[in-house]
């Protein structure tokens, strides 16, 4: 049974890309463990750690600008859920393999986009999984959004009230 998601989101970016906090630009050009190539996406976690964590997995801390979203999403996959997973044809251990860059090179799709794409094409605007980055515990969760706009079901509003990104 589809989720959905009311509350606050964060995303820690690159401060190059900072000024485009609501672009899937870079995920779409290059694709991620949740999205194929040519499909724009926005990672997102619940938490702020989390977001610091899955933004910086590789050596030290980089410069990083952290951002916030209020979101209301309707049909969200959850991945916490086995007994969907199964039915979808995968599991945990499959979700958290470090080797689908690997298989991306080699087959042009790896196993979780194959599966992020499938759940696009019936529906799905996102997917709530747990954070496999360094440090990360079974309570850190993503959402991984695909489709997302300025209203419901899939509204996504960056914080910045007082206009910090545009200066």
């Amino acid at each position: 049974m589809p989720l959905r998601y009311d509350g606050k989101l964060y995303r820690a970016l690159n401060p190059i890309h900072a000024r485009e906090p609501l672009s899937g630009l870079g995920a779409e050009i290059y694709g991620g463990r949740f999205n194929p190539k040519g499909v724009p996406a926005l990672y997102t976690s619940l938490s702020v750690m989390t977001a610091l964590r899955e933004a910086n997995q590789v050596g030290n801390l980089q410069p990083t600008t952290l951002v916030a979203y209020e979101a209301e999403i309707e049909n969200i996959f959850d991945c916490s859920d086995e007994t969907a997973l199964a039915a979808k044809g995968m599991d945990v251990s499959l979700l958290a393999g470090a080797t689908w860059r690997d298989e991306m090179k080699a087959t042009g799709e790896a196993k979780t986009q194959g599966f992020a794409r499938h759940l696009i094409s019936i529906g799905y605007n996102g997917l709530l999984v747990r954070s496999f980055a360094a440090g990360a515990t079974h309570a850190d969760k993503n959402l991984v959004l695909w489709k997302w706009a300025d209203n419901p079901p899939a509204r996504l509003i960056l914080i910045d009230d007082e206009h910090r990104l545009s200066r």
